[in-house]
């Protein structure tokens, strides 16, 4: 009886949406929570290394609304989850939104790391080299897996219309330079963040006359090349590096060298990517 003169009461002063609100609250169902999608995984198996690589792959939006679309391609090393995928790609969207439109709509393909001493590196003669890293020396094949079996799997799995760009810093920067000197025509474009040239007594810089003198492509190559500040090793080998290019107009035409020397060897990746993608892509106003 008590409870039924309150509701009446409450009803009678506009209460009872106070008076039940609490009871209410601890009935309700908790907020739906949904996943962020950034992207997604594929997994493909590579007979040039064969073993499962994983790549993840990061869509530009409006993929799914006009099939007829085609789109460039980056090609990240380092590009696992806990590696560069999520702060490159989020690089990606933010320079291709429309108010921002530095950058074309672009697919990355994210290529997850299984060994990166074993995949980004040449063989060294270098007998510390090869006590610290004893897995070194075949870059020889995870170039072919990405000329073989990766290249081809995108092409034929997404809509891709023919350019593409290789991203690589350190041990990907050497990988990502020795593509450019020996394979180049697999990318158009180089973003090379401070490539670990100093590996097998910087032979690398040694061969590059011979190698820059052989077959070009069609189309020279854009690169980008960016570095931190790392000693005077790391310039040397660098800088001599980026002398030769320049100097190879027929294999790389539009060579831009940005030095970072507040950055370390650590943190250059970010802001050397922003810069590669203005420096390579921002329309002129």
């Amino acid at each position: 009886m008590a409870l039924l003169h309150l509701c009446n009461v409450a009803l009678r002063y506009g209460w009872l949406l106070l008076l039940l609100a609490p009871a209410a609250y601890a009935q309700s169902q908790p907020p739906q929570k949904e996943p962020f999608v950034l992207g997604h995984t594929d997994r493909i198996k590579s007979t040039q290394l064969q073993e499962e690589r994983v790549l993840n792959i990061y869509l530009p939006e409006g993929y799914a609304n006009d099939p007829k679309v085609t789109y460039p391609v980056i090609y990240l090393l380092d590009g696992s989850a806990d590696e560069d995928f999520i702060h490159i790609v989020g690089l990606v969207q933010y320079l291709t939104f429309p108010w921002i439109d530095v950058l074309p709509k672009s697919i990355v393909v994210g290529i997850g790391t299984v060994d990166r001493r074993r995949d980004f590196t040449f063989p060294t003669r270098n007998k510390k080299d090869l006590q610290d890293f004893p897995t070194t020396g075949k870059s020889a094949a995870f170039m072919r897996f990405i000329e073989q079996d990766l290249q081809p799997y995108v092409e034929r799995t997404y809509r891709t219309n023919g350019q593409k760009t290789l991203i690589g810093q350190s041990l990907g920067g050497l990988l990502a330079t020795e593509v450019l000197l020996k394979k180049p025509a697999l990318f158009n474009t180089y973003i090379i963040a401070s490539p670990s040239l100093w590996w097998d007594n910087e032979s690398l810089v040694t061969q590059a006359p011979a190698l820059l003198k052989q077959a070009a492509p069609t189309t020279p190559a854009n690169v980008f090349v960016a570095l931190g500040n790392e000693g005077p090793e790391m310039k040397k080998a660098t800088e001599a590096m980026i002398a030769l290019l320049r100097a190879a107009p027929a294999r790389a035409g539009r060579v831009a060298y940005v030095p970072f020397p507040e950055e370390t060897h650590a943190t250059i990746l970010h802001r050397a990517v922003y810069k590669a993608f203005e420096t390579l892509y921002k329309k002129p106003k």
